[in-house]
């Protein structure tokens, strides 16, 4: 059967089956306890990373499963499905190791690529910073040349999981000392060890139950060998955004995975609670909502799929457009389907018991990140539509 059909091949559905199995195993209540403990989901991500979900899209020769971002975000979508969304899912494996595949030297794929596959090293990424969110043209962290050595000076913020990565991808901007402004000055991708002198990084305290947090980092004369460098610093714009459909899609994936998990809350509830002798599922006032959600849902998921498969074909202006699209209606669609859980439940929906109150939180994310939905339709207007460009 062609990788192209919407119809998934026996390998496809057999990882899909096992990946769920592992997530159920630990579930909801795991993740939540850990979150709410200050702990992070170490056995969780260390079996994902013995049985080959975390690396399934890097390469065999370095220890990955030759898979493509259709399997990777297939495990993303599943663990969430479970109540197990990990976002260093999104950031080890589908950007960072999606980008040192591509563009990094063969000492740099065999010194990251096996660690970052078998999850027994995490790796963060770093490109946020306070005054150039969206608009990624305006990083001013600066990589000066010092004989063969770099130097890094700046501040990102909301970087996830630094805390539990051992290295972190930064996203600065070179020069060679001619005082050029930053807006003029070239994107370039550095790895910088976690316990490198001059990193620090102090947490956001966030609303948001989640194990994995978002920190503020600080790069103050960081000072890394001509090997971190990853790729040209000439072509870093490339590189860069050869790490961002797979994020997009991975977030699509991870929504995805969460509009499942509310509706299925849901459904077993009104299914089993019954007021005036009968379930409530069998009114109108709910089936219909949530029957909504789920035909919102698949929508969804049918161009997460799409975009994966145009990515691993490697149609990046087709991947670009669906991953972004993707990305809009899962994070619509789960926070509606979030929200429809809430009502179904009534006060229930509100307790810790029946979890559906921390997902609230955390349905908003898919809106936001990693690009908000607004940019989201500025770029579908632009570029598929041909309108003005508004910004």
């Amino acid at each position: 059967m062609s990788d192209t059909s919407f119809i998934e091949s026996d390998e496809r559905r057999a990882l899909r089956e096992a990946v769920a199995a592992m997530a159920r195993n630990y579930g909801q209540d795991y993740y939540l306890e850990k979150a709410r403990a200050g702990e992070h989901t170490d056995e969780l991500w260390n079996e994902a990373g013995k049985l080959g979900f975390i690396g399934v899209n890097l390469p065999e020769e370095y220890g990955g499963g030759g898979a493509g971002m259709y399997e990777l975000s297939l495990v993303m979508e599943e663990m969430a499905t479970n109540g197990c969304a990990l976002l260093m899912m999104v950031v080890s494996p589908a950007i960072n190791g999606t980008i040192i595949s591509k563009f990094g030297t063969d000492e740099q794929k065999k010194r990251w690529i096996p660690g970052i596959a078998d999850g027994s090293l995490t790796m963060a990424f770093a490109i946020t910073e306070p005054d150039a969110g969206s608009n990624s043209h305006k990083i001013t962290t600066t990589a000066r040349r010092d004989g063969s050595d770099w130097i890094l000076k700046g501040q990102k913020t909301f970087i996830s999981g630094i805390d539990q990565a051992q290295a972190v991808l930064v996203v600065g901007r070179s020069y060679s000392g001619t005082g050029a402004k930053a807006e003029s000055l070239r994107p370039a991708l550095f790895v910088v060890p976690t316990d490198t002198p001059g990193l620090t990084y102090t947490p956001i305290e966030m609303e948001l139950l989640s194990p994995e947090r978002q920190f503020q980092v600080f790069l103050d004369d960081v000072r890394l060998p001509a090997d971190a460098l990853v790729g040209s610093e000439d072509a870093a714009i490339a590189q860069l955004f050869a790490g961002l459909n797979p994020e997009r899609i991975m977030g699509a994936a991870s929504a995805v995975g969460m509009g499942r998990f509310a509706i299925g809350k849901a459904v077993d509830y009104v299914t089993t609670r019954q007021v005036w002798k009968t379930p409530i599922g069998a009114h109108q006032g709910l089936s219909h909502p949530l029957a909504q959600n789920h035909i919102e849902i698949q929508l969804a998921k049918l161009m997460m799929q799409k975009a994966a498969t145009l990515y691993d074909a490697g149609d990046d202006f087709g991947a670009a457009e669906a991953a972004n699209m993707a990305k809009y209606a899962a994070g619509e669609a789960s926070t509606r389907a979030v929200d429809q859980a809430v009502q179904s439940l009534g006060g229930n929906g509100l307790t810790k018991e029946y979890g559906i109150a921390a997902a609230v939180t955390a349905s908003r994310l898919a809106r936001i990140a990693p690009v908000s939905r607004e940019m989201v339709l500025n770029f579908v207007a632009q570029t598929s539509l041909g309108l003005p460009r508004s910004y």
